[in-house]
């Protein structure tokens, strides 16, 4: 079986998808559509602008959502998903691909999750760190010990969780994370701690955006974050997306289940080849490729 993967924040670089603009008719017309409904030519910043500039999480989420989603619709008769997954963000990208979401309203989504997720950091100052070689049940302990906000966020790959929470708690885990053998931990260059308890304001501001949308019945299966299986009832999926915001990313086991259920190759679409990495350290035998 053919599955279907879409990266999240941070696989931006300037430059992504000027080629499919450039290159194809129907991401041209997408790529405009899409400066409409945001209300600023986010194809300038994508393109042309700065690191810094892709670095502002209401240009971010979008920006990576776009590539992913105009790449999968200009590959024509070649994209035929039997199974789909993303990583946080791209969950919606994912959604977008199995005819969950239209491409409207799976942007205007986004555009209001980056938003969301941008107040919500301003509101509680908090941050996020790699913690690499340790075992997850371990990091999920020492987490508990902390009198702080400290939790896990991505289970990445075997021996590689994120960890989400205040900026102290945060400080204090890294501390404790490595003299308890941990092989690195690494504080992270991001603006909030996501998918924890402090996007809590986040997420109920979704939740209204989330539940005024039309949640349409899948082509197929999509594999979410929050409960790792294949779902495709439209009110699981719609209540799994707005759990997630608060909710760690199980990547590893969602994975896991995909190649249980007969997925023979990953294919990553949009910026970047992270992901295609983590699949690799679930199942080194596993093909793996870019769109």
């Amino acid at each position: 079986m053919k599955a279907y993967v879409f990266p999240g924040q941070g696989a931006q670089f300037v430059g992504m998808g000027k080629d499919l603009y450039q290159n194809s008719t129907i991401a041209k017309e997408l790529f405009e559509k899409a400066n409409e409904i945001l209300g600023f030519r986010i194809t300038d910043l994508m393109f042309d602008g700065s690191d810094e500039d892709l670095r502002q999480t209401k240009v971010t989420q979008p920006a990576i959502f776009l590539h992913s989603v105009i790449l999968a619709k200009t590959l024509g008769e070649d994209f035929k998903p039997e199974m789909v997954a993303g990583h946080s963000l791209g969950e919606f990208s994912a959604l977008v691909a199995n005819g969950t979401l239209s491409f409207e309203d799976g942007l205007r989504l986004v555009s209001k999750r980056a938003m969301a997720m941008q107040k919500a950091c301003e509101i509680n100052p908090s941050t996020m760190a790699a913690i690499l070689g340790m075992d997850d049940e371990k990091v999920e302990i020492i987490c508990k010990e902390i009198d702080e906000i400290v939790v896990p966020a991505n289970y990445n790959s075997i021996g590689q969780i994120v960890i989400s929470g205040s900026n102290k708690g945060i400080d204090i885990a890294i501390e404790k994370l490595t003299a308890a053998g941990a092989k690195r931990a690494i504080k992270l260059n991001v603006g909030g701690a996501f998918h924890s308890p402090l996007m809590e304001p986040a997420r109920i501001e979704l939740e209204k955006a989330i539940n005024e949308t039309t949640f349409s019945k899948p082509s197929c299966p999509v594999y979410q974050n929050v409960n790792t299986k294949a779902v495709k009832e439209p009110t699981e999926i719609k209540n799994n997306l707005i759990a997630q915001l608060t909710a760690p990313v199980r990547w590893t086991e969602t994975v896991k289940n995909m190649i249980a259920d007969g997925a023979k190759s990953f294919t990553e679409v949009g910026p970047g080849t992270v992901l295609q990495g983590l699949i690799k350290k679930v199942d080194r035998t596993i093909e793996t490729k870019s769109a």
